[in-house]
């Protein structure tokens, strides 16, 4: 695939050379949604797409950036005559061998005045060179990230996988045969948050980037919901029509049962990014009890950084990350598949 970007190159004093930006109109994402694949973005996507703020494209996962919307998923029926518009856009876009920044502007026109965004979990897998070039073409665009810690989430895709035939059925007991499959360079890419997060940030501003925790998508859904709205500019106090903030589509899905031997296992397996994640405060409280379970496979205990409770501006209370015993920590904010 050639990869044609309509840019010109970056000058030394930090400004764009050209027109590389934007135009100053409402043809644009306001935010992407970068992942975690299995760590709620199919609920934010629902809440947003209810919410009268927002006008939500009628696919939630565009693809854009890493297939060029060249996906196997058939796309719902039009509802009305912007998501027919939005169909006619993106199935243009597609036709392209080449990344479209201004078109791909354009597919947010039937947004009008409303808020509108892309979620698309496989984002968290862009390099440093798309990034860069989205974020210096919009340079206003909020970025979301919700994490969920390694263990489960990398579960829940497995799950999903062979749920959808997209993973041959596997021993669920057998140790090595599990391993295998969180090898699968499709599970393993999308199994590291401090990695994700740390290059999004690296070219996101840090009011326009936020992590959120699936944690807080099980604990408190409605809190987490309105800190979202609140990041997004949108008003918390309106209701996503009749869909409730604990609304679980994928509540009754069958999902391979995950014993605490292999659970074990699995935290062994992605132990230094469950210590990478703590250290850079993408973690949530309740993953400090994931290492613990270390000590029954390997029969000694894992050290895990001390909880440091540090004042949440946005929501008015105190949060608690997992980080190293510092006093000074990097800005993150606390957030169902």
């Amino acid at each position: 695939m050639s990869w044609a970007w309509p840019f010109k190159a970056r000058v030394g004093n930090g400004h764009d050379e050209g027109n590389n930006r934007c135009p100053a109109c409402d043809a644009r994402p306001d935010f992407l949604c970068v992942g975690a694949q299995k760590g709620g973005t199919s609920w934010l996507y629902q809440q947003l797409g209810s919410h009268p703020d927002f006008w939500m494209p009628p696919i939630k996962e565009l693809h854009y950036f890493d297939k060029l919307s060249r996906t196997k998923a058939a796309p719902p029926r039009p509802r009305d005559e912007r998501d027919l518009c939005f169909m006619e856009g993106i199935r243009s876009l597609s036709g392209q061998s080449h990344i479209d920044l201004e078109n791909y502007a354009r597919l947010f026109e039937p947004k009008g005045s409303l808020l509108s965004g892309d979620i698309s979990p496989t984002y968290s897998m862009l390099n440093d060179e798309i990034i860069e070039r989205i974020v210096s073409y919009f340079p206003n665009l909020k970025v979301i990230f919700l994490a969920r810690d390694p263990v489960d989430r990398a579960w829940s895709q497995l799950s999903m996988g062979v749920r959808l035939g997209m993973i041959s059925p596997f021993d669920v007991t057998d140790i090595e045969e599990v391993i295998q499959n969180l090898l699968n360079p499709g599970v393993l890419s999308l199994s590291h948050p401090s990695k994700i997060v740390a290059r999004w940030k690296r070219y996101v501003r840090p009011d326009r980037f936020r992590t959120y925790f699936f944690d807080d998508l099980e604990r408190n859904p409605t809190e987490l919901r309105r800190s979202i709205l609140h990041f997004l500019g949108s008003d918390p106090e309106k209701p996503s029509g009749r869909l409730k903030a604990d609304y679980n589509s994928d509540a009754g899905r069958k999902k391979l049962r995950l014993t605490d031997k292999v659970r074990a296992h699995i935290a062994r397996f992605f132990k230094d990014e469950l210590r990478a994640c703590a250290t850079s405060s993408v973690s949530s409280p309740s993953w400090s009890t994931i290492l613990i379970s270390l000590s029954r496979v390997t029969g000694s205990p894992e050290p895990w950084p001390e909880p440091v409770h540090r004042y949440n501006k946005e929501t008015r209370s105190p949060s608690t990350v997992i980080a190293p015993c510092v006093r000074s920590i990097p800005h993150a904010n606390g957030s169902k598949d």
